[in-house]
Parts: structure tokens; sequence; C-alpha cells
């Protein structure tokens, strides 16, 4: 097993556990969209778990390293991805801010927060990858003002086609700590679903994630 497979699998039993990652393929979730959806997402619980913070900072933080050792900036998108940008910059030693969804209508009106210098190598973090709408603002704006945005970090993504696409046509590398096939391999062996529940996600997947 590949050292980025055992993180995986151990982030996707972290975010299992506390019910960041919850699946309920029998009574599924109604998304804003209308879709009826299996699985819900909000890693905003990692951060009232302690180990499952550290597991998660360490993890991204370690994401960074490998993939993108000459970063010299993370910035996270608002909000969510705001903590987790802050605790991995400090686990890095590297500097931070993050970028509001919009220009504040006081002060100095700014969007981005934080000291960003012109073609300061600078890394995004996200916490979830859906269609790549919010993590893509968020690149928009830091390339806007100069930043050499490397790519992105999140910790969990749906895989979803119409995302990944986005991405590549922004030509913006990505990486997350695990996903949604992992997700559903843990919870299958740990016993947070049945085995006929798979069907039930594969079909979501076939149906929602690859369209």
């Amino acid at each position: 097993m590949t050292e980025n497979l055992v993180l995986a699998r151990r982030i996707a039993g972290d975010l299992l556990k506390i019910q960041a990652v919850f699946l309920r393929p029998k009574d599924p979730f109604t998304w804003a969209s209308g879709i009826q959806s299996p699985i819900y997402c909000d890693n905003r619980l990692t951060l009232t778990a302690p180990a499952v913070r550290t597991d998660v900072e360490q993890g991204l933080a370690e994401l960074i390293r490998k993939n993108y050792p000459e970063a010299q900036l993370l910035m996270g998108t608002s909000t969510a991805g705001i903590a987790h940008a802050a605790i991995t910059a400090h686990l890095l030693n590297l500097p931070m801010g993050y970028v509001r969804s919009g220009a504040k209508d006081h002060g100095r009106k700014n969007r981005i927060e934080g000291s960003l210098h012109p073609g300061e190598k600078t890394v995004v973090v996200e916490d979830l990858i859906s269609t790549g709408g919010s993590a893509l603002d968020t690149v928009e704006a830091l390339r806007e003002a100069g930043a050499d945005v490397r790519g992105i970090v999140c910790i969990f993504t749906y895989g979803m086609r119409r995302g990944v696409q986005r991405l590549e046509e922004a030509q913006t590398p990505w990486v997350s700590l695990t996903d949604f096939d992992t997700v559903v391999q843990v919870a299958e062996e740990q016993g947070y679903i049945q085995p006929e529940d798979r069907e039930i996600l594969q079909a979501f997947r076939q149906q929602v994630l690859d369209r």
C-alpha cells in the first residue's frame, strides 16, 4: 500500500468517525440544487476534534511538501479554508492569508487579506472540492493580484467530473487528502454502511458525479 493511500484511508476513517463525512444511502440528503445525495460533507467538524484536526493539518502540510515544495505562501478560501490554511502554514513556517468571496465595502476594501507580493509562489487551501467554483474564484483573484499560484490542496473531494475539468481548463493542479471512492471503501470495511449500500453510492457516482 502506497504512502498516499495510507494517508487517504486514515483521513477517510477520521472523517467518518466524527461524521464530517456522513453516508446515508437509504435516506439521502437534499442538496441546494435539489439533487438527492447519499453523502453529506461538513469538514468544519474537523476543527472541533483535536486528534482528527492534527491528522488533517499534518496531512495537508505533507501534501504541500511533496507536491509544492517551492511554496512561499498559503492562502485559504473563505471561510472554510481559513483555519486550515493558518494551522498548516504554522506547521510549515510559512506566511498565510485568505481571500474573501468579495471585496469589503469599508476600510481598505480588501478582497485579499494578508501580505501578497507579486510573483510569490502560492498554494490555495480549501476544505472541499466539488464543482471547483470557490477554489477557482480564489485562484483567479490571486492571479489577478500577481500571485504565482502553484496549485490547490484540500481535505476531501467528490471527484466530480465537472470540477476536475474546470480545474484542468484553468491549468490549476490540485491534490486532496481523501476522496469519495476511498471514503466509501473505508466505510464498508468499518461497518458504517452495508455491502448493498455500495450499489446506491456507485449509482450516485455514475448519475451525478461522473456527468
